[in-house]
């Protein structure tokens, strides 16, 4: 049997120039040990073991050999463990994995975790521990110095090691080499060494946990995925993670809008939080899950450090500070602030839309980066997501303001800089002209201005010209993304109902269909006094046209347990409306000189400025290149 050590060319002052590792401190037993991939070669020199180490597995039947068992916690103590645990249904062994069974014994974690990666559907090729022993033997298997060049996709990309031994470390390090060999198609994929290390600790060799990680890489599971194996992938992810922020994590993304000049920056650190900066007692327990859930467990998992994060500080503290820094240092000492138990109990208490609802966001990122110019193959370091907001002017709101509004705004779309569609100032109060400006344009953003100097607003996530496709009578349409705002004198966002409670809209089958929506002039009156009510019914969706993602948070998704709660916007030649149910957040009628608010079911929002008012200036904004 051969063991590999590691040898690194070193720099002229006698350290390793490349691979920089990151010395634990005396005493260090959180096992966040890491290095950084430079872009020299590793260099693997190949002994037989009989100079190098002995290795005593006895801590850790069939696995452990790469571990420094002393900086790892001990395990934790368990109720008695059922002996057909792996046998349990799917649903009792996610309960398992949430309570922590596993962590109960090394030998047992190992055995889970083998025989649950064994069960991922893959592609039909998949590399298995027997190609591992091939091509390793390929590239290490003389008794000399060899130098293999890393993957491209681990370039600038850091290592945690965890409590892997130097012999853990060259491992992992081989393994990476041949997973660059075998899967040419991954160029960019910054969680994958910390995967792989953790696999490493309970793995019962290198082979083993090649193809386990194997699997997981080559996942084709509808809707699931483990690894991003491309830069637009992890950038998508990164985006998707985002919107949920703005979603769940209201205080705290507003915090970091505020703080920060480049939210798209804070964010695309949020898988580094769970498989790089959290010690490895947090981590472990967070792949215990991952296996059985998938990359959904991991957003909860951050959205519950992002609002614990929010609990620790003040905007006020945070004045002058690098909150993308801020946010690395506590997570790393989160211990400090949580214990795993704790986070995960108020990871799973985060309600989010189901898998396939989020799927189809990350897809809609996805196509919105591609839109960008962003490629398959894009690298990193010339890709930068900033909107500049320097050349912004509005008769209505600030530059700062803008910047909030577009904070709120989902982050496919905020992307693009704003682009002015229609000003009352310039092309005059006018509902066609308005209808002639805003039709092509999906999503924009309705700003309003009362004489009374009130703001308020709405992000409207549709095309006007979708009031058409229903006919004369057309009734509302749009989707969950749709929220109304106000400005001044304060600034407040509602969104939609489901945001917030997400269990009440259950997922409905494809073919399900709605009813047909109340007609606009059935809702709009040419003056505030005039106004009648509606039958609060939904419009028959319009079917998709082949080969087009179905938008997400479409309604037709759910199964609502109230029709008035997803009325989002409609328009005729009597005027616009935008939410419904029990009343109406926003009305303007044909002139676009009167309107009227009103808590409404769709939004739960309280009368966004004087009930009654009239309008002194409107803007609707678009996005260049949408």
């Amino acid at each position: 049997m051969l063991q590999v050590g590691l040898s690194l060319p070193c720099s002229p002052g006698g350290a390793a120039g490349s691979f920089p590792m990151a010395e634990p401190a005396e005493g260090d037993n959180t096992g966040t040990g890491q290095e950084m991939f430079g872009s020299s070669p590793v260099t693997i020199v190949i002994t037989s073991e009989a100079d190098t180490w002995d290795i005593d597995a006895s801590s850790c039947l069939g696995c452990g050999q790469f571990v420094d068992w002393d900086r790892v916690p001990d395990p934790e103590q368990q109720a008695h463990i059922p002996q057909d645990i792996l046998s349990k249904p799917l649903k009792e062994l996610k309960k398992l994995a949430r309570e922590g069974y596993w962590a109960a014994s090394r030998a047992l974690r190992a055995q889970v975790y083998h025989q649950l990666i064994q069960q991922v559907t893959c592609r039909l090729v998949t590399p298995d521990a027997l190609v591992y022993r091939d091509v390793a033997s390929r590239l290490f298997g003389k008794l000399s110095v060899s130098s293999h060049p890393l993957p491209e996709f681990l370039e600038r990309c850091s290592m945690p090691t965890y409590c892997l031994n130097v012999e853990g470390v060259t491992a992992l390090k081989k393994i990476l080499i041949c997973i660059g060999n075998l899967f040419p198609d991954i160029t960019y994929s910054p969680v994958l060494p910390s995967l792989v290390a953790l696999l490493l600790h309970y793995s019962e060799d290198e082979a083993q946990c090649f193809e386990n990680i194997s699997r997981l890489i080559a996942s084709n599971a509808p809707h699931t995925s483990y690894i991003d194996q491309s830069f637009l992938a992890h950038q998508a992810s990164c985006m998707t993670f985002g919107d949920l922020a703005n979603k769940h994590c209201p205080a705290a993304h507003k915090l970091i809008a505020s703080t920060s000049e480049n939210v798209f920056e804070v964010y695309s650190k949020w898988l580094s939080w769970l498989f790089h900066d959290l010690p490895f007692n947090y981590a472990i327990r967070i792949f215990d899950v991952y296996l059985l859930e998938g990359q959904k467990v991991l957003y909860r998992i951050a959205l519950a450090l992002l609002k614990q994060y929010k609990l620790s500080v003040t905007s006020t503290e945070l004045e002058g500070t690098d909150i993308k820094a801020d946010l690395q240092a506590f997570v790393q000492n989160i211990a400090e602030h949580v214990t795993v138990e704790k986070l995960l109990e108020r990871a799973f208490g985060i309600r989010l839309f189901s898998r396939k609802e989020i799927w189809l966001l990350q897809m809609a990122n996805r196509k919105a980066l591609m839109e960008k110019g962003i490629t398959m193959v894009q690298s990193r370091q010339s890709f930068h997501l900033a909107v500049d907001m320097q050349n912004f002017s509005s008769s209505i709101v600030t530059v700062q303001e803008m910047r909030i509004i577009w904070s709120w705004i989902p982050e496919r779309f905020s992307l693009f800089p704003p682009l002015l569609l229609f000003s009352t100032s310039e092309d005059g109060c006018s509902l066609q002209r308005f209808y002639t400006c805003c039709e092509g344009y999906e999503p924009t953003v309705l700003l309003i201005k009362t004489t009374e100097g009130e703001v308020c607003g709405a992000f409207l996530s549709s095309d006007w010209s979708e009031r058409k496709k229903s006919g004369a009578t057309s009734g509302f349409f749009g989707t969950g993304e749709c929220f109304v705002f106000t400005v001044h004198p304060e600034t407040e966002r509602y969104e939609w109902v489901f945001i917030k409670k997400p269990e009440l809209a259950k997922a409905v089958p494809h073919s399900r269909q709605r009813s047909p929506s109340p007609s606009p002039a059935s809702l709009l009156g040419s003056s505030p006094d005039s106004r009648s009510t509606s039958s609060n019914h939904l419009t028959v969706p319009t079917p998709q046209r082949k080969g087009r993602l179905s938008p997400f948070l479409a309604i037709r998704h759910f199964l609502l347990p109230s029709k008035t709660a997803s009325m989002f916007m409609s328009g005729s030649q009597e005027g616009i409306i935008i939410g419904g149910g029990g009343g109406q957040a926003l009305s303007l009628d044909a002139n676009l000189l009167w309107g009227h608010t009103e808590h409404c079911e769709t939004f739960d929002n309280p009368p966004l400025c004087q009930e009654n008012f009239k309008v002194q200036l409107l803007e609707v904004w678009g996005f260049q290149n949408t």
